[in-house]
């Protein structure tokens, strides 16, 4: 336990904390993080925002660009007649006049 003329622990951290605080460059520092950190236009929390959108975009660039490529690759493909006719059947479920077509979709 405490003897007598003896202070908690915590007291004794308050104490050296406000002899801390009394430094004005030290106070001014303080201040300063706390602004920057917490309460500026561009804070700690508008920062990881603005990270995670970033990186949410740039998914999207590359997804973008993958399908890009591809429809690229699918309309060189395009230029020949018979590569017209498979695309319209596979794809897009055209038929001739003379024949039925049954689409399956699996679930």
């Amino acid at each position: 336990m405490l003897q007598e003329g003896q202070e908690p622990l915590i007291f004794e951290v308050m104490k050296k904390a406000l002899q801390l605080l009394r430094n004005k460059f030290i106070l001014a520092t303080a201040i300063f993080f706390v602004y920057t950190l917490f309460l500026d236009e561009n804070d700690i929390f508008t920062i990881f925002s603005q990270s995670n959108k970033l990186s949410h975009l740039k998914e999207d660039k590359n997804k973008m660009i993958k399908d890009l490529e591809e429809t690229q690759i699918t309309l060189k493909k395009l230029k020949y007649k018979p590569e017209v006719e498979r695309f319209a059947r596979e794809q897009k479920f055209f038929k001739k006049d003379n024949e039925d077509v049954y689409v399956i979709f699996y679930e």
